[in-house]
């Protein structure tokens, strides 16, 4: 099976490709080849437009009239703004007739037609993304290249303008959208020619270089021959645009207004960089631009507003925008071959085309201002971004623990996490916070609605944290790494079974706060199966550590804990909430079918802890959760809580009732749909072979996301890029049987495949090395495996395929 990738023309106005590193904030194309959504300042963006900011092309043919064009596709109804499109959006310059985009992330592609130009067009972005490399991966850029081919028998000259504000002190606009005095400082826009580079360089004057808006952008090419408008025409009304279009399409050269000081009223200026050439007929070439930015300072803090500041990391290895461009192109060689590298070994793969879509479209959380990267090295993460904010603060650990992608990618990244929640927010009772407050030193300011003072430990959270160590220590095999959480972790696993298993039964009871933003009571499937989950992977973990008093009491616990739950729960379908009276606490499931029953389960399954449970009423479960839970049409579904799915789509519902006993107000969430949710049952149904199931389900959430409706590089729940959706790597996961113990050299595959199949291929990673692997059939009909380490050092390992061993 080959990738089959989906293209998205101009009217898929949802689209917007992010581009940006890891904990650099972003900038988002989108399909008609517009940058939109600029949350590169260190705070989320949707929608921020950057005035008079766009690329566009001057073209004439030998002995024809010049054409000049805004390279971008035609803009997308509607057109229902109360004053109409203002100049600095440009939407009323002539554009090309048509763009098809297509987006293989991190790399995105947009095919443009116009049969009024002699020239093809065409243009590809990417930021480096190189797995186990977080560096190089968290770079503060944009790599756009366009190419252009000579479709006629003549030559053509050529000038590709690329035009950007300066946003640096903050941006302000009236209520008629001129542009008014910045926020802070002067913009100073200067041109530079350095090393065979040759660019712009954006700041303000005035700025501390502690200021939360100091800062600076870069714009580079290696192009020899360029001309430069390093200010528009600072007149009155619509004057800039009218003397900078004028100017570009008389000739293709950029006159400079030798403006020599800042505006003395304060408003920013536009700068414009144009690339010349000739194309001769038939002749091809590719042209490349370096976006930078350079925005080193955010708060330290959770709140939307403090004094305290901090560094993002990339602050640690530059010192400027224009520094960031300089080494991308020392190193751009390196940078792309290895982020195609990346790419190929995904996307090259025998997987559904939509499972991959799911995978690398569920990388961008890391990306993108959900997650923030500070000069200490530690990584952090809201659960989800608000248009202009992070939304629900903390890393939250009852969130996060459904998400595989980090770990599997940025290793480093996701054990620094660990580090935080076990040595920062673990006290010595063994509660963990499951937001991360301590951090910044700050409490959280809860709702009064929500009852809480100090937050409660979740039960879900704190199990799946203890279940992400081992995950961890799998990956890494560090044994210097695990000793130095080892206490943490038993007082964590000692606070839950003195907290919430009182008895030492194996199963949890009273009060357990959870993902929902609400608590359970008494034993339910949710919090009990995490818990056997987490204590077979603590007692692996005292295995290694040489603890044997405590992997002996983990072992008892799970042995009592999982004859109980099933005797307790199991009610011949799926396992339910054992309460006498379920209206006596608000918010339950009682005898619901809920998704995340087995969740723990799904853990321990791909963390090689084996079944919890029996392994027919594992299975039987997972059916039920199918058959009960996933809607083919929502448009009869009743739903008072919040809507993610409507109309005749498609989805999995977080519970239902199908024997009755619904709860007069059950759980707050349970008539949605979240697509982190529906990945992680997708990858247990294939985990457990129910391949069809499974891959129905991680379709249905990629059709939902069409461009049109929903961006497909953004799946929302309670924010924009969401954390929960990175659930997805653990499709992957199940699909290819994967699984590692760094620390005993070992690695392993058990493809799910399809009775016709004869070929299977993936990606696999470790924290020590990542690459492809594949099995074919002979001409006997049996198994032949093989795999290939693209990157790292893997040597020594021992291989399990196809009934083979073989040591690397």
């Amino acid at each position: 099976m080959s990738y089959n990738p989906r293209s998205f023309d101009s009217s898929a106005s949802a689209l917007a490709f992010p581009l940006g590193g890891i904990g650099t904030g972003n900038v988002s194309l989108g399909a008609r080849g517009d940058l939109r959504d600029w949350e590169i300042f260190n705070t989320p963006a949707k929608g921020k437009l950057l005035p008079n900011t766009f690329f566009a092309l001057y073209i004439k043919p030998e002995g024809e009239a010049a054409i000049s064009r805004v390279l971008e596709g035609p803009v997308a109804p509607p057109h229902t703004l109360s004053h109409g499109y203002h100049p600095i959006t440009t939407a009323g310059l002539p554009r090309l007739a048509k763009s098809s985009f297509k987006g293989e992330y991190p790399f995105a592609k947009i095919q443009f037609e116009d049969s009024s130009l002699p020239v093809e067009i065409s243009l590809e972005a990417y930021t480096p993304l190189l797995p186990l490399n977080p560096e190089d991966s968290g770079i503060p850029c944009a790599i756009l290249t366009y190419t252009l081919r000579n479709l006629s028998t003549k030559p053509v000259d050529l000038t590709l303008a690329a035009s950007l504000i300066n946003p640096v002190g903050g941006l302000r606009r009236n209520d008629y959208d001129f542009l008014d005095a910045n926020k802070k400082g002067k913009s100073v826009n200067e041109f530079r020619s350095e090393n065979a580079l040759h660019g712009l360089y954006l700041y303000a004057d005035g700025l501390d270089k502690d200021d939360l808006d100091y800062g600076n952008m870069a714009l580079l090419t290696e192009h020899p021959n360029v001309s430069v408008k390093p200010a528009w025409r600072r007149g009155a009304w619509f004057d800039f645009l009218r003397e900078f279009w004028d100017d570009f399409s008389d000739d293709g050269l950029l006159n400079d207004l030798h403006y020599t000081d800042p505006a003395k009223d304060g408003r920013p200026d536009t700068a414009s960089l144009g690339l010349l050439d000739t194309l001769q007929a038939g002749e091809s070439k590719a042209y490349r631009f370096v976006l930078s930015w350079y925005f080193p300072n955010r708060m330290a803090s959770w709140q939307r507003q403090s004094d305290k500041v901090i560094r993002n990391h990339y602050a640690t290895r530059f010192e400027s925008a224009w520094a960031v461009a300089d080494y991308v192109y020392k190193h751009g060689e390196r940078l792309e071959s290895t982020s195609r590298s990346f790419h190929k070994a995904v996307f090259d793969s025998s997987l559904p085309s939509y499972v991959l879509d799911a995978l690398s479209a569920n990388i961008v959380p890391l990306r993108s201002p959900t997650c923030f990267w500070t000069e200490d090295g530690r990584f952090y993460g809201w659960e989800g971004c608000f248009d202009d904010f992070g939304c629900c603060a903390g890393s939250c650990t009852h969130v996060w623990s459904y998400a595989y992608t980090l770990a599997y990618l940025f290793p480093s990244l996701e054990r620094s996490m660990r580090e935080t929640e076990f040595l920062v927010e673990t006290e010595e009772s063994g509660y963990m916070t499951f937001r991360t407050y301590k951090t910044f030193c700050e409490s959280f300011e809860w709702p009064s609605e929500w009852g809480m003072q100090k937050p409660e430990a979740a039960s879900d959270g704190q199990m799946g944290s203890i279940l992400r160590v081992y995950r961890e220590w799998l990956l890494c095999g560090d044994r210097g790494w695990l000793s130095s959480l080892w206490k943490q972790v038993k007082r964590a696993m000692d606070f839950a079974i003195h907290h919430w298993d009182a008895n030492q039964d194996g199963v949890f009871e009273g009060k357990q706060h959870n993902t929902y933003d609400i608590d359970f009571y008494g034993p339910n499937p949710l919090s009990s199966i995490y818990y056997l989950a987490a204590l077979r992977a603590t007692e692996e973990l005292a295995i290694v550590m040489g603890d044997t008093e405590t992997a002996q009491r983990c072992r008892g616990l799970v042995e009592k804990g999982a004859k109980k739950l099933d005797s307790l729960l199991w009610n011949g379908e799926y396992y339910i909430q054992n309460l006498d009276n379920v209206d006596e606490y608000p918010y339950q499931h009682g005898l619901g079918c809920l998704s995340d029953q087995l969740l723990g389960q799904l853990h321990a399954t791909l963390l090689g802890l084996g079944d919890l449970l029996p392994s027919e009423h594992i299975k039987e479960a997972l059916e039920s959760i199918y058959r009960y839970n996933y809607l083919s049409d929502f448009s009869r579904h009743v739903n008072a809580q919040r809507t993610y799915v409507l109309n005749d789509e498609a989805g999995l519902v977080l519970c239902s009732w199908p024997q009755g006993g619904q709860p007069r107000f059950p759980f707050v969430y349970s008539d949605e749909v979240w697509t982190g949710i529906e990945y992680q049952v997708a990858a247990h149904l294939i985990a457990t072979g129910c391949l069809t199931e499974g891959l129905q389900l991680v379709k249905t959430v990629q059709d939902r996301h069409d461009g049109i409706r929903r961006n497909p590089w953004n799946e929302v729940e309670c924010g924009n890029h969401y954390s929960r959706s990175m659930a997805s790597w653990a499709v992957l996961l199940s699909l290819s049987g994967f699984h590692c113990d760094i620390d005993k050299r070992e690695m392993s595959f058990s493809p799910v495949l399809e009775a016709s199949q004869n070929h299977f291929s993936c990606f696999w990673s470790t924290a020590k090395g990542w690459g492809t692997y594949q099995q074919e059939k002979d001409e006997k009909g049996i198994w032949q495996p093989k795999l290939d380490v693209l990157w790292g050092d893997m040597t020594g390992v021992r291989v399990s395929a196809c009934n083979k061993t073989w040591t690397l």
